[in-house]
C-alpha cells in the first residue's frame, strides 16, 4: 500500500500519466546499457526508498554482492514508475528488471505485452514463497516476484481497552463484539473507532476490509465491475451499511471528516482513539512509541463470504521486461534476492520484512511485530482488492461513498446504488478493458 498522501498524489495520478501509451519513444538517456560481450549486464529500475527507508542500502548491497552479472540500478520517481517503464517498453528500451506495484498497476503492462511471465523463468518454490499475490496472475502465468509486504490491519490501543475494562489481549472478532467494545469505550469517555477520511484513503481501506467479507473469491470483486454481479445486491453493499451503523450509533470520532488518513492513525497511537485502520509498516515504530500497547486485529466479521476473517496483505514486487535480452540472467538475480542471506540483509537494511515466507523471523525481537508476521505473513491471506478497481470507479465511488456516509449525507444502500451506476458507466465507456477484466477474473477466481 503506497503512502500516496505523503507524496501529494492520488494513487490514480500515476495511472493517468501512462494512459494511451503505445508506440511512444523511450525517454532520453534511459536506454539500457549493452555492456561487453563477455559479461552480462542487467538494468534494474526500482522504487521503494520513498516508502521504505533503507531499501536503497539493501539494493546497493545486493548489487555489490552479486557476482554472476553486473546490475545497474536506477531509483524511479513516484510519479513516473508506470509511465517511464511503459514508454521505454513501447520503444524496445525497457530495463531487464522493473519494480511493479500490485494489481492493475502492473497488469496494464501485462496487457500491453511489456512483461514476461515468470513461471518458466523462476523456480516454482521461490516464486511461490515470494508471495506475488493473486493479483499477479493472468492467462495462467504469474508476472511478479514478491519483494516486501504491506499487511493491512486494524489497530487498537491496549491501554484504552484496559480503561474501558476490555481484554487487551482479546480484541473483538465478530461485529456484535465490536459494537459491544465500542459501547464500552464510549461509556468510558473514549472515542471508540475511526480515523481520518478527509483525503479519502480511509474510505478505500474500508472497502478493502469490508467488501471482501461477502466475497468467496478475489475474482468476485472484478465481477462487480464487469457487471456479472451487482452492488445493488445487499450483500455487496453491506459493508457500507455497517459503516452507517457505526455513524448512527455515535462510535466514529467526531473530527473524522476533518482529518487525513495518517493523522487519524496517530490518534490511536496517541491514546485518543480506541480502534482504527492502519498498515503493518507502521507497527515497529508505533509499538516502540507506546511501549508495546498497539494491538493488531482483522476487521471483525459480519459477512458470510469465504474470505471473511482472512488477513489482508498487499505486496510490492519485481518483474522482467519482454525487452530483456537476458531474461534468464534477470531471473537468476531475482532468485538471488530471495536467498536466505539476502532476506536477512533486507531486514538488516530496512528493519522491515521481506515478503518471502521462508524468511527466518527469529531476528524479530518485538513480539507484536512477530505476531503480525505470523498471523498476516505466514497464514493464508488475501490481497488488497482495491488494487483491482478501475480508476473511474475508484475516484467516483470508492472514495466519496465512505466520506459521505461518515458525514451523514449518504446511506449504505445509496452507496451501493452509486457504486452500481459508476461501474456501469465505466463498462459503457471501456469495452476493451472490460474484455481484459473478464479474462483476468478467471485467474483471480481459480487461485482461491
Amino acid at each position: 500500500m503506497i503512502d500516496w498522501t505523503r507524496r501529494g498524489l492520488t494513487r490514480r495520478d500515476v495511472l493517468k500519466t501512462s494512459a494511451g501509451l503505445g508506440a511512444g519513444a523511450a525517454l532520453a538517456g534511459l536506454a539500457p546499457s549493452l555492456g561487453h560481450a563477455q559479461e552480462k549486464v542487467l538494468n534494474m529500475w526500482w522504487w521503494g526508498e520513498q516508502e521504505l527507508p533503507g531499501l536503497q542500502k539493501f539494493v546497493d548491497g545486493a548489487v555489490a554482492a552479486y557476482k554472476e552479472a553486473t546490475v545497474k540500478t536506477m531509483l524511479q520517481d513516484t510519479a513516473v514508475v508506470i509511465s517511464q517503464f511503459q514508454t521505454a517498453a513501447a520503444a524496445g528500451n525497457a530495463p531487464d528488471i522493473q519494480y511493479l506495484w500490485n494489481g492493475i498497476y502492473h497488469m496494464e503492462s501485462v496487457w500491453f505485452g511489456y512483461l514476461r511471465g515468470l513461471k518458466e523463468l523462476i523456480k516454482p518454490d521461490i516464486l511461490a514463497a515470494s508471495n506475488p499475490t493473486q493479483l499477479s496472475h493472468f492467462g495462467g502465468d504469474i508476472y511478479r516476484v514478491g519483494w516486501y509486504p504491506l499487511p493491512m490491519v486494524w489497530y487498537y490501543n491496549k491501554t484504552l481497552f484496559e480503561q474501558a475494562k476490555l481484554d487487551p489481549e482479546n480484541p473483538p472478532k465478530t461485529w456484535d463484539e465490536l459494537l459491544a467494545a465500542c459501547e464500552a469505550l464510549k461509556t468510558a469517555g473514549i472515542e471508540p473507532l475511526g480515523g481520518g477520511i478527509q483525503d479519502g484513503y480511509w474510505s478505500e481501506w474500508y472497502i478493502t476490509h469490508g467488501l471482501v467479507q461477502n466475497l468467496d473469491t478475489v475474482g468476485e470483486a472484478v465481477e462487480l465491475f464487469i457487471g456479472d454481479k451487482d452492488f445493488n445486491d445487499p450483500k455487496y453493499h453491506e459493508h457500507w451499511v455497517k459503516l452507517e451503523e457505526l455513524k448512527t450509533k455515535g462510535y466514529l470520532n467526531k473530527d473524522m471528516s476533518s482529518l487525513e488518513l495518517y493523522p487519524g492513525i496517530d490518534l490511536v497511537v496517541a491514546g485518543k482513539l480506541g480502534m482504527g485502520q492502519s498498515i503493518g509498516t507502521r507497527l515497529p515504530a508505533d509499538s516502540k512509541a507506546t511501549g508495546g500497547k498497539i494491538g493488531c486485529m482483522v476487521m471483525p466479521i459480519f459477512g458470510k463470504g469465504k474470505l471473511a476473517g482472512q488477513p489482508i496483505v498487499d505486496v510490492q514486487g519485481l518483474g522482467i521486461s519482454t525487452n530483456s535480452k537476458e531474461p534468464e540472467a534477470a531471473a537468476a538475480f531475482l532468485e538471488f534476492l530471495n536467498s536466505p542471506e539476502q532476506l536477512k540483509a533486507f531486514w538488516d537494511a530496512t528493519n522491515w520484512l521481506p515478503s518471502n515466507t521462508s524468511f527466518d523471523s527469529s531476528v524479530i525481537t518485538d513480539p507484536i511485530v512477530r505476531t503480525m508476521w505470523e498471523n498476516w505473513g505466514l497464514k493464508p491471506n488475501i490481497s488488497n482488492i482495491t488494487n483491482l478497481m478501475p480508476g473511474q470507479f475508484y475516484e467516483r465511488a470508492a472514495i466519496p461513498t465512505g466520506q459521505q456516509i461518515v458525514q451523514g449525507a449518504m446511506t449504505g444502500e445509496q452507496a451501493g446504488e452509486l457504486a452500481a451506476n459508476t461501474a456501469k458507466e465505466w463498462r459503457d465507456f471501456n469495452p476493451d478493458l472490460v474484455e481484459k477484466y473478464q479474462k483476468w477474473v478467471i485467474d483471480l477466481s481459480a487461485q482461491n
